[in-house]
C-alpha cells in the first residue's frame, strides 16, 4: 500500500511503539505525526490536521476513551484503537465513544495497514450520489449528512457507512456477511463490532431502539431497513 500526502497522528505513551509505527508507516509513504498523551493528541489533532489517528488507550492524563469521546465532539477523523486491553466491555467503550475500530496489541502491520485500508475507503465520498429517504429518515450522500425528521444526527463513520449500505438497499434483507463486507471490506469477520454499532445506530435514528421501527432484526440472516 502506497499512500501519498496522508497524515497520521501515532498516540502512545511507549516511545518504542510509536517508533515502530513511524518505522511501519513511513515506509508505506505516511507523514506520521507523534503524541505521547491525551492533551497533547488534542493539541496534535487540531494543529496537523490528520487523515487518521492510531491511538492507545492507556495514556498517562486520560484514558483514550475519554479523548476519543472529546474529539467526536468536532472531528469526524478516523480513530483505530490499539490497545492491549482485550475485554469486550473495553472494546464497546470505545466503539460507543466514536473509534472506527479496535486492534488488540501485539498487531500484525499487515492487519493495521488493512483496518486503515478499510478506514481510508470510508471517507471517499461521490459528490453524484443521490438522497435518500425512508419515512422521516433522510441520507444526503454527497454531504454524508443524515437527518431525522429534519434534524441532524450525528453518526460515526462506520455508523454511516452501514446505514448507507442498509438505505440504498431499502427493504431487502443484508446478510451479516454482506454487511460486512460492505463496510469493513473482503475477509471482516467480526460479527460483535457488527452488533455493536448496529445497536449504536439504533439509539440514534430509532424512536424507541428496543422496539425498532427502522432497522430491523432478520433472525440469523442479518439485517433489513423497513420501508
Amino acid at each position: 500500500m502506497t499512500q501519498t500526502n496522508q497524515r497520521i497522528l501515532v498516540v502512545d505513551d511507549e516511545t518504542p511503539i510509536r517508533r515502530y509505527l513511524r518505522a511501519a508507516l513511513t515506509a508505506q509513504g505516511f507523514t506520521v505525526h507523534e503524541a505521547s498523551d491525551g492533551n497533547e493528541a488534542i493539541q496534535a489533532v487540531l494543529s496537523h490536521r490528520p487523515d487518521m489517528i492510531i491511538l492507545d488507550l492507556g495514556l498517562p492524563d486520560m484514558d483514550g476513551i475519554e479523548v476519543t469521546r472529546r474529539l467526536r465532539e468536532w472531528s469526524q477523523t478516523p480513530i483505530i484503537i490499539l490497545s492491549v486491553r482485550e475485554a469486550e466491555n473495553d472494546k464497546i467503550a470505545a466503539l460507543d465513544a466514536g473509534a472506527d475500530d479496535y486492534l488488540t496489541k501485539p498487531f500484525g502491520t499487515g492487519e493495521l495497514l488493512a483496518r486503515m485500508r478499510v478506514a481510508q475507503r470510508r471517507q471517499l465520498v461521490n459528490a453524484d450520489e443521490p438522497v435518500f429517504q425512508v419515512g422521516a429518515l433522510k441520507m444526503d450522500v454527497s454531504r454524508r449528512l443524515v437527518t431525522l425528521d429534519e434534524n441532524e444526527i450525528a453518526l460515526t463513520p462506520t455508523e454511516y457507512d452501514l446505514l448507507k449500505a442498509l438505505i440504498t438497499h431499502a427493504g431487502k434483507v443484508i446478510t451479516h456477511r454482506q454487511l460486512l463486507k460492505l463496510v469493513w471490506g473482503e475477509g471482516y469477520d467480526d460479527m460483535h463490532i457488527l452488533r455493536v454499532n448496529i445497536s449504536n445506530l439504533r439509539r440514534k435514528i430509532e424512536p424507541d431502539a428496543t422496539r425498532p421501527t427502522y432497522l430491523v432484526t432478520e433472525a440469523g440472516v442479518g439485517y433489513r431497513l423497513r420501508v
